[in-house]
């Protein structure tokens, strides 16, 4: 499953994200672990599945722990990327019923 977001983490673009639906937004600047990943998790078990939840942060651990545990839960890391010198994009397509 982790092959999901290998890609991304590599650097490499999914240039057809742009052309995909954001559903769901969620800002979690300014907060640190756990409490990033709780927030995640809540936030993607109240969209329904192909639904894409886009995650701003600034935490670095929180840029890696995310999406290693959302390709646990099943789901799809469709992109991770830093937009700025302190703050990370991370797009989750929602796979499987929590």
């Amino acid at each position: 499953m982790a092959t999901r977001y290998i890609s991304e983490l590599r650097g490499e673009k999914n240039n057809s994200m742009e052309e995909q639906k954001i559903d769901k937004k969620l800002d979690i600047k300014g907060v640190v672990c756990p409490y990033t990943l709780v927030k995640s998790k809540l936030a993607i078990e109240g969209m329904e599945v192909g639904q894409i939840l886009e995650i701003v942060l600034d935490y670095p651990e929180a840029s890696e722990s995310i999406p290693k545990a959302m390709v646990n839960y099943g789901h799809t890391v469709l992109k991770i990327e830093k937009i700025n010198p302190n703050d990370w994009v991370i797009h989750v397509r929602k796979e499987v019923e929590d």
